[in-house]
């Protein structure tokens, strides 16, 4: 082949792939229009509260923890003492593994600081203990990992959150059956709740089935690698989260930590799936399809990211390995019909997207600098198609970097800190971000597709948030 030949095939092939990102760009801006349209339902914090403070729902909140340090479990329990509720209308109840010795430790000494604190650890899945929770899966047949598939009837359950959560879950539950209105509510082990985080409950369980509020990073500014990390969450749970309250139109995932529900409701629908990475898509979408309905609590619990790039990827593989599994063989078992399994995808289409910059980038600086050169045979309709998504990229990046001003202030208190926030997610540094997810996301498909990510991979929590949350009022 001569070089004139090679030349020209290899220009058509830049060719095609350029049209085929923007074509796969389009789509992406079709979805995020769709997503523009549904309404947003959220609990009005003004609404007044006629009822007594003795019949206010009794609210259980699970502290599952793994190893960690025992400064930034108190970093939590000082925001959780802060909580507006009546006394002896709530518990704080951390569950930590039996084996998990270090951490089972730290919380005896942290129950002598903070007399709201609870202890309740998780034994091994042969003990006794779980016996009423196995036949309670054998008379439920939501339960469907548990009567179907290859891991049927399988009790060796991974140690990890989801396991924490089943023991504690069906055990509290039992004991507090006297409760009319019992609420389940849990976070991790570095979330930061406001002050009003229970009253919202109060008022929004009125209304919705479950609640779940906003988060927040506190430790964006710590490096780089924090803002990119912050500015995931300024882009999903500060703003499109609120899309999937629509009720009937759209499937809704939960954002696992500061959701409530009534326990009555998740013992109908048979607890938590323990095999899945993680188990917040799965469990909120099992919610919407038995006609539970979400409302969003603006009020955003503080939390923290991971400050290197490394430990960012590993949260994220689960992430995306989670999103995968609860989005095949769950959604059949759950009876979702092949709309409403396409309305759930979408929910992970803006995060799959980010594999289109790994050609769309690449392919539209080559296509720009053949157009400025005056050399271009890319056809024009392309051109076209090409300036309609940069105008809707613009425009969608606007919008968002005025959500993100807005979010910035819950944890920034200057506003040079803001400014230099929001320097840091400039465009272009979003851009190489964004491509640098393309990481996560090849490392969870391999995961999905191995069937791993069934023991908790947890990351690593370093207390980032304590001088921002203990000084806070």
């Amino acid at each position: 082949m001569s070089p004139s030949e090679l030349s020209h095939d290899l220009n058509t092939t830049l060719i095609c792939v350029f049209v085929v990102a923007q074509l796969l760009y389009t789509l992406t801006f079709l979805v995020e229009l769709y997503f523009l349209t549904l309404p947003r339902r959220v609990v009005d914090m003004d609404e007044p509260i006629a009822e007594p403070e003795a019949s206010y729902p009794y609210i259980v909140l699970f502290y599952p923890v793994l190893r960690e340090l025992e400064s930034t479990m108190e970093t939590t329990f000082h925001a959780l003492g802060r909580l507006q509720y009546p006394e002896g209308r709530f518990e704080v109840v951390a569950i930590p593994n039996a084996s998990d010795e270090a951490t089972v430790a730290s919380l005896e000494r942290l129950k002598v600081k903070f007399p709201f604190l609870r202890l309740m650890s998780v034994p091994a899945t042969t003990d006794p203990s779980w016996n009423p929770i196995w036949k309670d899966w054998d008379a439920n047949p939501h339960v469907y990992w548990w009567h179907r598939g290859k891991r049927a009837g399988v009790r060796d359950l991974p140690p990890k959150k989801t396991r924490q959560l089943i023991y504690a879950f069906y055990h509290k539950a039992a004991e507090l059956a006297h409760e009319p209105q019992l609420l389940i509510d849990y976070i991790d082990a570095d979330s930061a709740p406001p002050a009003d985080h229970f009253m919202a409950a109060v008022r929004g369980i009125k209304h919705f089935d479950v609640l779940q509020a906003q988060n927040v990073a506190g430790n964006l500014m710590r490096s780089m690698a924090a803002s990119w990390h912050a500015f995931d969450h300024m882009t999903w749970d500060g703003n499109k989260y609120l899309r999937l309250s629509a009720g009937d139109r759209q499937p809704f995932w939960v954002l696992g930590k500061g959701l409530f529900f009534r326990a009555r409701d998740l013992l109908e629908l048979g607890g938590f799936n323990p095999w899945l990475t993680i188990e917040d898509p799965e469990v909120g979408m099992r919610f919407w399809k038995n006609g539970r309905r979400l409302g969003v609590i603006t009020g955003s619990l503080i939390e923290e990211v991971p400050e290197t790039l490394g430990e960012g990827v590993t949260q994220r593989k689960r992430w995306v390995a989670g999103f995968l599994q609860s989005l095949g063989q769950p959604l059949k078992e759950m009876g979702f019909t092949p709309w409403e399994r396409f309305k759930a995808w979408m929910i992970f289409a803006p995060c799959a997207s980010l594999w289109f910059n790994a050609i769309g980038i690449p392919t539209g600086i080559w296509a720009l600098a053949m157009w400025a050169s005056g050399h271009s045979t890319i056809p024009e309709w392309t051109v076209w198609l090409a300036g309609l998504n940069l105008t809707c990229f613009t425009i969608a990046m606007i919008g968002q970097y005025a959500a993100t001003w807005k979010r910035t202030k819950l944890v920034l208190h200057t506003r040079r800190e803001r400014i230099a926030y929001m320097l840091r997610v400039n465009p272009i540094s979003v851009m190489i971000w964004w491509v640098l997810w393309i990481i996560p996301l090849f490392i969870g498909l391999r995961m999905y597709l191995r069937d791993e990510g069934l023991v908790w991979q947890r990351t690593e929590k370093i207390d980032a948030n304590n001088q921002l949350v203990r000084s806070s009022r």
